[in-house]
């Protein structure tokens, strides 16, 4: 991840770059995305919708200078070389842009996310009180998995600016690129970014604990190098946070160990089963309420003797039932989020059925039909 350096900046700083004025409507209409193509509107996506703006079409040429006006010499060689580039971008103190440029069918297209300085709180966020619990804890891997797009670093950021405001204690983040910038409350912050302050995750892990940290959060776990330092980190008594691509507990379970050659997977599991505190499934669903436009649908699982061994016996298709049967810890089956985000007037029924992990089994529990549950151990 790349970001402009003093040297490489425009040689006019103080003429408004044209781009500025599609980041700003971004950030005026709530947009969490922009995407440029030739040929197209710019788009904007709010509320999870990607919706056209008014104005032009852009052309080739017209697109293409703008891009470039925003590119080091350096980026620009490595989008030449590679087809693609990705940097974080500023237009204030507040808004920052996490910016992806790569061509398609030999056309520059450009998507942003907009990424905000402020950390919301958990309750602006409508999370579950148990993830205050989960980050109230010294030690653990912590887990926040969905699909891309669900507000997966939102919820970390929460966590962590929670940890900042409760607890005396050094937090270390290592991101691709840095999202949220979080100010020192209680706790110091020291956040790193890849391809500013350090080349790349694996020198960042490398040397992490010489830096004396207590919390740590290590962004996407997408290696194997990653997640070894990351679980042997909260094997040492540190509180680790990571995110993945997955949809559930148990799909996190299983892609996390085939990162690791088919040699060292028993050894992965047993060092996971160990050092899980809790893995976090969530995704943003389009509400109805007019004070928010989307909510996050949650599902918790915290680390117990039945997710140990299910895990160490290569059943994690069966978490989902320890899940169910384990509520009274602090659990929460995402089928029971659904239906309690229906039940308050949040969402549509129709909605969340899209994300049910059994379509039939959430039409019951609106109804009031308890499934049930067996054992696993």
């Amino acid at each position: 991840m790349d970001a402009q350096q003093p040297d490489e900046m425009q040689a006019n700083p103080n003429q408004e770059v044209e781009l500025n004025k599609f980041f700003r409507a971004a950030v005026k209409t709530g947009a969490s995305d922009l995407h440029l193509k030739v040929g197209q509107v710019p788009k904007l996506r709010v509320g999870g919708q990607l919706k056209s703006t008014t104005g032009d079409a852009f052309t080739k040429d017209g697109l293409e200078q703008m891009v470039f006006e925003i590119l080091t010499p350096t980026q620009k060689k490595r989008l030449e070389k590679a087809g693609t580039v990705d940097f974080a971008y500023e237009i204030s103190d507040e808004d920052r842009f996490r910016i992806n440029i790569f061509r398609q069918r030999g056309l520059i297209s450009l998507a942003a996310r907009h990424v905000s300085s402020h950390v919301p709180a958990f309750e602006t966020l409508n999370l579950p009180l148990v993830l205050e619990k989960i980050a109230d804890n010294n030690y653990g891997l912590v887990l926040v998995v969905g699909p891309t797009g669900c507000g997966k670093t939102t919820t970390i950021a929460a966590m962590i600016d929670y940890v900042n405001r409760t607890r005396s204690c050094h937090i270390i983040t290592i991101e691709d690129p840095i999202e949220y910038l979080f100010k020192d409350k209680k706790a110091i912050i020291s956040q790193r970014e890849i391809g500013i302050d350090v080349a790349d995750y694996e020198i960042a892990l490398k040397y992490l604990m010489r830096e004396d940290p207590d919390v740590v959060f290590v962004g996407e776990m997408r290696d194997m190098n990653t997640v070894s330092a990351a679980m042997r980190a909260a094997e040492t008594g540190h509180l680790v946070f990571g995110t993945m691509h997955s949809l559930n507990a148990s799909q996190a379970v299983e892609r996390l160990v085939d990162l690791f050659d088919e040699g060292q997977r028993h050894l992965a599991r047993q060092m996971l089963s160990s050092t899980l505190n809790a893995i976090i499934a969530q995704v943003l669903i389009p509400s109805i309420r007019q004070d928010i436009e989307r909510v996050p649908a949650v599902e918790v699982m915290l680390n117990n003797p039945g997710v140990k061994k299910l895990i160490l016996d290569k059943r994690e298709t069966e978490l989902a039932t320890v899940i169910r049967s384990c509520k009274e810890e602090g659990m929460i089956y995402m089928t029971d989020s659904l239906c309690a985000l229906i039940k308050n007037g949040s969402i549509e029924p129709k909605e969340a059925y899209r994300y049910a992990p059994n379509e039939e089994e959430l039409r019951m529990a609106i109804k009031g039909v308890k499934t049930s549950t067996r054992g696993v151990l």
